[in-house]
Formats: C-alpha cells, structure tokens, sequence
C-alpha cells in the first residue's frame, strides 16, 4: 500500500499517510479540522509485507549463495593426448 506525504496549507501539519490508490484523498487536517490537507509531490514510498520473496530473499542484506565451481581435474581426458592444446 502506498505511503503518501500530506500537508495542511492553514496549519503547517505534515503527516505520512497510508492510503490504496483507490481511495479518495484525504483534505480535512487532523490537527486543524481545515479542508486544506493536500498531497505533497515526493518521491514515491511502499510498505512491502509477508513472507514473499522480498522477506526469504533480500532483507538483511542476504544474497543468494552461488555454488562453487568444482575444482579442476589435473588428469587428462582419455581422448586427449600429454601434447594437446587443451592443457
């Protein structure tokens, strides 16, 4: 749900409110009671929640383990000869 940036023109409040797209926007001031509450242009903020893969995945900073690459064999292919290109 998105977090919009409210401030009321008569009284100065300034509040961040939690609101679906959806709705309509809110214009009475919860400090005043005016009908000058307005939004305020910003940069856009969302609250994410569950267990998706944003919880599982990248919160804490933990990155997905990539496996190891497996180490390189010394012996030779049984088709290869000591004198290929290949080693």
């Amino acid at each position: 749900m998105p977090i919009y940036d409210y401030q009321c023109t008569s009284c100065g409040h300034k509040a961040e409110v939690m609101r679906k797209i959806s709705a309509a926007s809110v214009e009475a001031c919860p400090e005043c009671g005016k009908e000058t509450f307005s939004k305020q242009v910003s940069a856009p903020s969302f609250q994410l929640t569950g267990s998706g893969w944003y919880a599982t995945d990248f919160k804490g900073g933990n990155s997905a383990k990539k496996p190891e690459p497996a180490a390189e064999s010394s012996a030779a292919p049984a088709a290869c000869s000591t004198g290929c290109a290949c080693h």
